[in-house]
């Protein structure tokens, strides 16, 4: 068993203001991928500017915020805010949903693209290529929060958390981090070296999260309140499917319509 690390979830605070590590991982996500979609934009001379990227960036942290919140109040405890509807709004409590965000985002940028009549492919490549960034500091955020633990394991890497009962657990948060976040960043950046069609990267991306997503949900903890559904899948199994189905028929339809894709 490796010792669990016990770090102070709170970074400092002035007085009754908290600056706590898990805002701090979702500011760097922001920061990094800012500067990873400018610096790809600039290299793959895409007519997405650097002033647009600016205000990508503020479409999808309102994608992110709002489809997060509502994504986990639909998905995940539906029966419970329908009792406290306003317990919605009560966002410090924790509850945000990657599929829900990763939805707002979509909703967001087609509507940036609409607005600023971009190139729908380019936009969804830059955030392809800059969204396992945020899911790495999100991860860990998730990790140093002391959340989102994995199932009860023998393994000798397996954890003791706080609040996860006496047994050891996977580290799951570090397994997502690597897998949604190292990997998929290594994959999509070498998409983009390679000056793959527009749409690639975002492509891949579907994929490569949605599957990632899936194998790690196998040694991930079901949320108490859901449970396993249909026997052995989890909620977070069940909607990484449709993404992996999008992505492979998007691949299909690049390779149709441009006579390739990487």
């Amino acid at each position: 068993m490796i010792p669990y690390p016990q770090i102070d979830p709170v970074i400092f605070s002035i007085g009754p203001l908290s600056v706590r590590w898990y805002g701090m991982m979702y500011l760097l996500g922001f920061a990094g991928a800012y500067a990873w979609m400018i610096s790809l934009s600039r290299w793959r001379k895409s007519m997405i500017t650097a002033d647009d990227i600016s205000d990508m960036v503020y479409y999808g942290v309102f994608g992110v915020i709002l489809g997060g919140r509502v994504g986990y109040v639909l998905f995940y405890n539906a029966a419970y805010y329908l009792e406290h509807p306003l317990q919605v709004f009560a966002v410090w409590k924790g509850g945000m949903s990657f599929h829900g965000g990763f939805l707002g985002v979509v909703v967001a940028l087609l509507l940036f693209g609409y607005r600023r009549q971009k190139p729908l492919l380019e936009i969804g490549d830059l955030a392809a290529a800059a969204t396992p960034i945020g899911l790495f500091f999100g991860r860990m955020g998730n990790f140093i929060n002391a959340e989102l633990w994995g199932r009860t394991t023998d393994h000798p890497w397996g954890m003791i958390f706080p609040g996860g009962g006496p047994l050891p657990r996977h580290p799951s948060q570090l397994y997502e981090a690597a897998l949604e976040g190292l990997l998929l960043f290594v994959l999509i950046g070498l998409v983009h070296w390679r000056k793959a069609a527009w749409g690639s990267a975002m492509f891949l991306f579907f994929i490569g999260y949605g599957t990632a997503r899936l194998l790690v949900e196998f040694v991930r903890e079901p949320d108490a309140q859901i449970g396993f559904l249909f026997g052995h899948l989890t909620m977070g199994q069940l909607l990484s499917l449709p993404m992996i189905l999008v992505g492979i028929l998007g691949l299909f339809w690049l390779s149709k319509r441009q006579g390739r894709f990487c």
